[in-house]
């Protein structure tokens, strides 16, 4: 089949390529011309087939918002949009709401596999109508890895993207208790060999997971991680996956505090603990360090 992707960066031009090696044709959108196929969203809309299938792979936020925007006018009824990028669930809704009026379908896929998509394959957590969802299952066979895992048509529109929000909060909280358990080992005294300790977990523990595998991949890299700062942003997912435990009254204490501890990473000289320093002193009488 045809597709239009739009953003080519280091997931969609990888995926460009692996939809490209399964035998469709793809013809892809990007600011950069230097990656790009076409020099413009309407050149793009104008080189595909009718009924189109678009999937968009930008920034969530104004940056999706306003692709969306722009293709609602270029494209025809029939036509169908995906929100392959990190979007939230909420604006899936309102984005199929939006484009309904032209009678352009939507669909949202959460994607999950990074750089190393390409040769893997991508877990794809997919959302809309049986009928949009079917038009475009050929480009989610081909993305996804090999086997009867790495697909799922999770439910209506925005259940993509919500399933890949909680993905993601779970990727939170695992790669916190790898960051704790790490740091505990790096402190003891008894321990001289922390980067050979977690190579050893990789085989027959419970604890064995990709995401430790990339751990002793970054120990071997640097044993110490002497050469990074302790700093860790947050892309999103991680606040929403939060907002919605409220909503729906869902205790998530793993993965709240996984969050908190990226906002505690930002802080060279953490005011809590000024406060915590100054009551030990005065409850105490434990010592303080001075500026």
């Amino acid at each position: 089949m045809q597709l239009g992707l739009i953003g080519l960066g280091k997931m969609g031009g990888n995926m460009r390529e692996r939809i490209r090696r399964a035998g469709h044709t793809v013809i892809g959108y990007d600011r950069n011309p230097e990656v790009s196929d076409v020099a413009s969203l309407a050149e793009l809309v104008e080189r595909l087939e009718g009924p189109r299938v678009v999937w968009v792979m930008v920034p969530a936020g104004a940056p999706t918002q306003s692709t969306v925007d722009e293709l609602k006018d270029l494209l025809s009824e029939g036509d169908i949009v995906v929100d392959g990028g990190n979007s939230r669930w909420t604006d899936d809704e309102k984005h199929a709401a939006e484009l309904a009026e032209r009678g352009i379908g939507f669909v949202d896929a959460g994607v999950s596999g990074g750089v190393w998509g390409l040769e893997n394959g991508y877990a794809l957590m997919v959302g809309g109508s049986d009928e949009n969802v079917a038009r475009v299952k050929p480009v989610f066979d081909a993305l996804k890895p090999e086997g009867d895992f790495g697909y799922v048509h999770a439910g209506k529109v925005g259940a993509g993207h919500f399933s890949k929000m909680v993905h993601n909060g779970i990727e939170y909280a695992m790669m916190q208790a790898y960051a704790e358990g790490w740091e505990l080992l790096e402190a003891a005294d008894s321990v001289t060999d922390v980067r050979e300790v977690f190579r050893s977990w990789q085989e027959g523990t419970v604890i064995r997971s990709w995401l430790l595998d990339l751990a002793v991949n970054a120990l071997d890299d640097d044993e110490h991680l002497e050469k990074l700062r302790g700093f860790a942003q947050d892309s999103g997912e991680g606040r929403w996956t939060v907002e919605a435990a409220i909503d729906n009254a869902v205790p998530l204490p793993a993965i709240t505090a996984s969050l908190f501890a990226r906002f505690a990473s930002r802080q060279e000289d953490s005011p809590q603990m000024k406060m915590i320093a100054a009551l030990r002193n005065q409850f105490g009488g434990h010592a303080v360090e001075k500026k």
